[in-house]
């Protein structure tokens, strides 16, 4: 198994670009199958999520080539079979091939999807959507089973903000027969790129961007020929990076508007941000000032993606941090490796912790416990004293593309082995 051999200490200087979103990618290859034409998908990341993905694409009969972050998706040879093979046991994300093959073929059966431990991530609000635009649920053992006499436009109230059951349900209502209304949709920068895709093929969506969508379904679309929007989730986890070892980077390709509510915590915690319309500069700070609290929650709040990386940071912060995950019971489980490193904090559930600093981070051998904690260990020991060793990094290698060498280039010392 590989492993990242760290170097703590080092200020990070320079600028990195950031690769293309993995949370927009994912559901945009699925809805490549929205079409019997030719889809070009660009600025696609090169990490193992896109390639267990084309994996899925290819097993159910697509012809998919992957070049230079470019992926090429032709459905003509698309076959309605159970997708069930490992790479659905192995990636939660292949839950979004439900909904374009209900639209496709009135028909879908696949695997129950894994992915990382983060608590119970059941698909009744998948289950929910589809069925209110008229899929068939049928109990089929370990499968996800549907079917459907003919897919109908509808009012749904989703059961809850979810981003994949809201990007299955507007996959699925585009290539409904009349007009749907989505209630309590997610609006995450990935769930928009979606459909604005959509839409660029021939889809009619309004509302993107909120939680409420009006879409009116068609009866075809059109190739997508789409550039996926950048990673708001890498350039934060650069950000704090540069934070923690007080550097000067600058982040390119990114929208800065995607993270406003970090940023106010950057404020908050004494750092100074210049921004431009695709980048955002992280300055040296003179210190760090306490941050009372950072509280998880659906977008535009504070990421859960982000909240382990930034916990990092809040060790070396003044006084007592509250750190509050209100979306995933296992999302805290990362503070028993910080722990090893010297952090001291008060586990109060499994949803909150007090985190108290300031305190130096001291190398130790760590682990990764899903991808964004694997990239708060690297983090972590970006900042910490001596020489750091983050095993299980194929989390790392899920989420992020290229990691240690866009690190190495901003003048850290990491090396995988």
């Amino acid at each position: 198994m590989a492993k990242y051999i760290v170097q703590g200490g080092q200020k990070l200087n320079g600028t990195v670009k950031v690769s293309g979103s993995k949370n927009a990618a994912l559901p945009i290859l699925c809805a490549t199958l929205l079409t019997n034409q030719k889809s070009t998908i660009k600025n696609v990341p090169d990490i193992a999520d896109i390639r267990h993905m084309m994996g899925l694409l290819e097993f159910i009969g697509c012809d998919v080539t992957f070049e230079k972050n470019v992926v090429t998706v032709d459905p003509k040879g698309l076959k309605n079979k159970p997708v069930v093979m490992e790479g659905v046991c192995n990636m939660r994300a292949s839950v979004l091939l439900l909904g374009p093959l209900l639209a496709r073929f009135n028909k879908a059966k696949i695997s129950f999807p894994g992915g990382c431990i983060l608590g119970k991530r059941p698909v009744d609000a998948h289950l929910y959507a589809l069925e209110s635009l008229g899929g068939e649920v049928h109990d089929d053992k370990d499968l996800i089973s549907l079917t459907s006499k003919g897919l109908k436009g509808a009012d749904i109230t989703m059961k809850e903000i979810s981003v994949t059951a809201t990007e299955n349900a507007i996959m699925t209502a585009v290539l409904s027969y009349g007009k749907s209304r989505i209630r309590l949709a997610a609006a995450e920068p990935h769930v928009q790129d979606l459909c604005r895709m959509l839409n660029q093929m021939g889809a009619k969506i309004k509302g993107i961007g909120t939680h409420d969508l009006e879409i009116d379904g068609v009866n075809t679309l059109k190739a997508a020929n789409h550039t996926v929007t950048g990673d708001y989730l890498e350039a934060g986890t650069f950000a704090i990076a540069a934070a923690l070892t007080n550097g000067h980077v600058k982040i390119t390709g990114v929208n800065p508007h995607d993270l406003d509510i970090v940023w106010n915590k950057f404020e908050e915690a004494g750092i100074n941000l210049d921004f431009t319309k695709a980048s955002v500069e992280v300055l040296p700070h003179d210190r760090l000032k306490r941050v009372r609290k950072i509280r998880t929650a659906v977008f535009p709040s504070f990421p859960t993606d982000l909240q382990a990386p930034f916990t990092v940071l809040l060790t070396m912060t003044p006084g007592e941090s509250m750190v509050h995950e209100t979306l995933f019971d296992g999302r805290l489980n990362y503070l028993a490796e910080l722990e090893k490193m010297g952090a001291k904090f008060d586990t109060l559930n499994p949803h909150q912790a007090i985190i108290h600093g300031p305190f130096k981070l001291k190398a130790a051998p760590i682990s990764s416990w899903d991808i964004r904690a694997g990239a708060a260990m690297v983090l972590a020991a970006l900042a910490a004293k001596g020489e750091t060793e983050i095993s299980n990094i194929g989390f790392i290698d899920r989420g992020y593309e290229n990691l240690e060498g866009k690190l190495k280039k901003l003048g850290a010392k990491i090396e995988r082995v």
